[in-house]
């Protein structure tokens, strides 16, 4: 049996190399290189602790008031569209306590063992950067902090260990921490990687199991006989498969209409930047500015924003100047580099309730979806990859998977 993964990033090449761990004949069509864009330019957060959904409490007032500030941690471009209308409206409405606290738990769930998979990756023999240190959130809002709480006890539950630092205890955990930081959270088993090391592993571990990768293959039409797809087209190219798996990213929405299956997928747009190594004991969140610093052996990423807007990966250099001052109130000494700093954009694939959509695609008995993982593709990948892989290969479908159905969202009209 032949299965089409049709998408490079990280949940499309981590979704490849399970099917052909195995046995399965796969080939990868990518529109472009593989893993670039989002895949190579996130964080490298392997972070369950710290995967809530986008939308949560508060979050409607505090999106009104970041729009009037052109610097702010989110921007929505204002449009009357219907499809892009019902989508905020949609997400909005999932901006509560009990829908944010539910998705939680799924993807805790889903993110089970994944930790430990990356191991696994590189006794595989890819080679990538990855560190244990674990990961804290610096707060500089008591309030904030506190609001952050209400969740530990889903997070002690997958036995994550969070340790809550106030005052001097956060400062004696992360001496370059300023007086201006009320407190943080701990999670000492998070780890992070290098995702564009990472994605470049893959490929080549990839190549090495047989399987085929086509890249600059963007596809434009789809051929079905029944309700089975039977091939996938690009420019003249032919791709013939038993089974299909759409793993596009941002660009499931437009993709899946070629299915017949449209999909609530949108794009948000992350910045990632880099800068000098500061010295760093762990990757930090800097969680009232909504930044994410990440320490690699000889240089630091800074990476943050989320614009609701099109399919674009142009910069606004307001946006990446806030991202270079945003580590002043947290970290001593800070100072953003004089000399200019090349920013790079990812586009995540986001749904209207923050959660992936992951499983078989609509009537089409042999396609599946997995996409709409947003800011957490490299923490869900491993787990996704794995439950998908069970249900196309042995039909059983984990029950880690029914959050995340894509029929959801037929119910619900979207």
């Amino acid at each position: 049996m032949h299965t089409v993964v049709i998408g490079g990033g990280v949940i499309g090449l981590t979704q490849a190399y399970h099917l052909a761990r195995e046995g399965e004949s796969v080939t990868v069509l990518d529109a472009r290189g593989t893993g670039l864009g989002a895949a190579e330019v996130n964080a490298g957060w392997i972070c369950p602790a710290e995967a809530a959904p986008v939308p949560g409490p508060g979050v409607v007032l505090q999106s009104m008031k970041w729009m009037l500030r052109p610097d702010s941690p989110l921007y929505i471009r204002p449009s009357l569209r219907p499809s892009f209308v019902k989508f905020m409206l949609a997400m909005w409405g999932k901006s509560n306590a009990k829908d944010q606290r539910a998705g939680f738990e799924g993807h805790l769930s889903l993110a089970q063992g994944s930790i430990e998979t990356f191991d696994e990756y590189r006794s595989d023999g890819m080679d990538f950067e990855m560190h244990s240190e674990g990961l804290l959130m610096a707060f500089t809002e008591k309030e904030n902090l506190e609001h952050h709480l209400d969740n530990l006890d889903l997070v002690r539950s997958f036995n994550l260990n969070p340790k809550v630092l106030v005052g001097d205890d956060v400062r004696n955990h992360e001496p370059l921490l300023t007086d201006a930081v009320y407190g943080g959270i701990y999670f000492p088993l998070e780890r992070h990687v290098d995702p564009g090391a990472m994605m470049r592993a893959f490929h080549k571990r990839l190549l090495e199991l047989g399987v085929e990768i086509v890249e600059h293959a963007p596809i434009d039409g789809v051929e079905t006989s029944g309700n089975r797809v039977t091939a996938v087209r690009s420019g003249g190219r032919r791709f013939d498969g038993d089974r299909f798996i759409l793993a596009t990213g941002a660009w499931s929405g437009p993709v899946s209409k070629l299915f017949n299956e449209p999909l609530p997928v949108r794009p948000g747009k992350g910045y990632s930047l880099e800068v000098p190594r500061y010295g760093l004991r762990s990757a930090v969140n800097l969680s009232d500015a909504k930044v994410a610093v990440t320490p690699f052996k000889e240089r630091l990423r800074l990476a943050g924003t989320m614009e609701f807007g099109g399919l674009d990966e142009n910069i606004n250099q307001v946006r990446v100047d806030a991202i270079l001052r945003a580590p002043q109130k947290y970290f001593r000494g800070w100072e953003p580099p004089s000399s200019p700093v090349i920013a790079r954009a990812g586009m995540r694939p986001m749904t209207p309730d923050g959660m992936p959509i992951i499983g078989r695609l609509g009537r089409l008995e042999n396609t599946y979806v997995s996409t709409g993982h947003g800011m957490l593709g490299v923490t869900l990948a491993p787990g996704t990859a794995r439950a998908l892989t069970d249900l196309i290969l042995h039909g059983r479908t984990s029950t880690a998977l029914r959050p995340f159905s894509p029929s959801r969202f037929r119910r619900r009209g979207l």
